[in-house]
């Protein structure tokens, strides 16, 4: 009976320690479910700081991660930190002198006093919401950038990985 107990405590701990070795196994690959913690600085800035909230999560692969951080983080593993630094072709790209615009006035709410380097938050005929910065104001026009703000930037994150599933 003894040996019996014995055996069975042994395999309960190869079990438990072959399914914990699983789930620590699992690295960041197209498909797994991330969630990490993270800080961002451009510029020697903090400009984002996940702490204290809850992680952010994607699925690897879906696009929803700048290409240069979602490459980087493939092969992590839950718990792993890690500083990565993204150049601006792999982040939001370098400016386009294109997206610089005048825009009419009579084109912003009534009463809107706007103001140089004023960041605002413009729509597209799609309804999606994106960055737009006043660059000057003419008397008739704004002169507009529609760059991200971060294009043309190196971006630095320090991250987290939380969870791989």
């Amino acid at each position: 009976m003894r040996g019996a107990i014995l055996f069975l405590c042994i395999a309960t701990i190869l079990c438990v320690n072959a399914q914990g070795t699983k789930a620590e196994s699992l690295t960041i690959q197209k498909g797994s479910k991330v969630a990490f913690e993270y800080m961002l600085t451009v510029d020697g800035k903090v400009v984002e700081d996940s702490h204290g909230k809850p992680p952010l999560e994607f699925t690897q692969g879906d696009g929803k991660v700048i290409p240069g951080l979602a490459r980087q983080i493939e092969g992590m593993r839950a718990g792993e930190e890690k500083t990565i630094i993204v150049s601006p072709e792999e982040a939001y790209g370098t400016p386009n002198p294109t997206a610089i615009r005048e825009v009419p006035l009579s084109s912003f709410p009534s009463g809107m006093q706007l103001k140089e380097g004023m960041l605002l938050q413009a729509n597209d005929a799609g309804g999606r919401v994106f960055p737009a910065k006043v660059v000057r104001v003419k008397k008739d026009t704004a002169v507009m950038d529609f760059n991200h703000p971060f294009a043309g930037k190196t971006l630095t994150f320090n991250i987290k990985i939380v969870s791989v599933k």
